[in-house]
């Protein structure tokens, strides 16, 4: 059964509120704990801001409902710095609190990384948000992904390219990151699938100030487009001014990170004209319409994939404890495995045993400022 956006609505308009307006009455007893790492500090700060108003959203809208076991839900943050041993530590912090029942992780593949250790040992379901394949077949059952991950982007980055843009000569632009390694490979064995290997393959380190060489690269290999995937919003704020300084008007199809709020507010007419592959797209579901205008009116900005993968990620964990009517891990983690057909705000949710909840991507384009979606492509695997 689909949800409309009158559906979804009505069930979240009150709890969608700021979460100090939240006025429900609860069961007497322990409140049900949630972990969050994110980055309050660091060159993600900004973005942090966004991924902790998208999971208080969902808190409030999950406590306005009744909360989880009939007690409210309580969310504890810790700083990870942007830096992979800053989220190892924030995690530990976290873990060693015995009452957390769940987690947020990051949004960032290579803190996931950092952090996948622990979270196997522990043994407590972790929702993440890093796309890199790997993070969900390297057998950890305790990762849950809320976003689809790179094999996906990869593809729809390389077939929008070649069969509706008609380019063929691809100058293939990430970081050196797992999540920017991983992106890249996934996006050139696309490309040679379709016939079309890039002619160039450039990896940039994270937080670089000069994107000169990388732009000379692109100019002087002949491409005729450019496929990206950037870890940090501001790197590629930075590579999109100097593209577009240094004469690179070819077109260019990025990955979720080129139109989120904060690189579309550094690069400003940069990026104007480019493409995305998008998780999160405000026009592509009646659920993700109805999460974009509650979010607007609660913080009055625009909501990205920063803050949609954490409100829903606070939802399915919810849900599956109320599901599973325990905190034990692995009745939580069964029950999540169990979720199919959940309208979220970033699509609907079918986990496989993975741990992989979406399977699919957006297509949009930055049409003077407005992110405008095209359409949705989902996998065929």
């Amino acid at each position: 059964m689909k949800l409309t956006r009158r559906d979804f609505s009505v069930a979240l308009a009150a709890g969608l509120a700021a979460p100090s307006l939240i006025r429900t009455s609860f069961a007497q007893g322990a409140a049900i704990k949630i972990g969050m790492v994110l980055p309050v500090t660091g060159s993600a700060a900004e973005q942090g801001k966004y991924a902790l108003n998208g999971a208080k959203l969902a808190l409030a809208a999950v406590n306005k409902a009744g909360g989880v076991l009939g007690k409210k839900v309580e969310l504890i943050t810790e700083d990870d710095q942007t830096t992979n041993p800053g989220v190892v530590l924030a995690f530990s912090k976290l873990a060693s609190q015995s009452d957390i029942v769940g987690f947020l992780g990051s949004i960032r593949s290579t803190q996931v990384h950092a952090m996948a250790p622990d979270v196997l040992k522990l043994g407590k379901p972790v929702m993440i948000g890093g796309t890199d394949p790997n993070l969900t077949h390297m057998g950890n059952k305790w990762l849950f992904r809320c976003r689809p991950n790179d094999s996906y982007s990869g593809s729809v980055i390389a077939d929008y390219g070649v069969k509706t843009l008609g380019k063929k000569k691809w100058a293939v632009v990430h970081s050196t990151d797992a999540f920017g390694t991983a992106g890249g490979k996934a996006l050139t064995s696309a490309l040679q699938k379709l016939g079309a290997p890039p002619v160039l393959d450039q990896g940039y380190a994270n937080q670089s100030q000069d994107f000169t060489p990388v732009v000379l690269a692109i100019k002087q290999s002949g491409a005729d487009v450019i496929g990206s995937y950037f870890t940090f919003e501001n790197d590629l704020g930075i590579f999109a001014r100097q593209l577009r300084q240094l004469g690179v008007t070819i077109p260019w199809v990025g990955s979720p990170s080129i139109v989120n709020v904060s690189a579309t507010r550094l690069a400003g007419p940069a990026l104007y004209g480019t493409f995305g592959v998008a998780d999160y797209a405000e026009d592509s579901s009646e659920a993700s319409k109805a999460f974009g205008k509650e979010y607007r009116d609660a913080y009055k900005v625009a909501p990205d994939n920063q803050s949609s993968w954490t409100y829903d990620a606070i939802s399915i964990l919810c849900k599956a404890m109320n599901t599973a009517k325990s905190t034990e891990p692995e009745k939580i983690r069964e029950a999540i495995l169990a979720i199919k057909k959940y309208p979220g705000a970033e699509g609907e949710y079918n986990f496989d045993q993975n741990g992989d909840g979406l399977h699919g991507y957006n297509i949009v384009k930055n049409e003077k400022g407005k992110i405008v979606f095209d359409k949705h492509i989902e996998s065929a695997d």
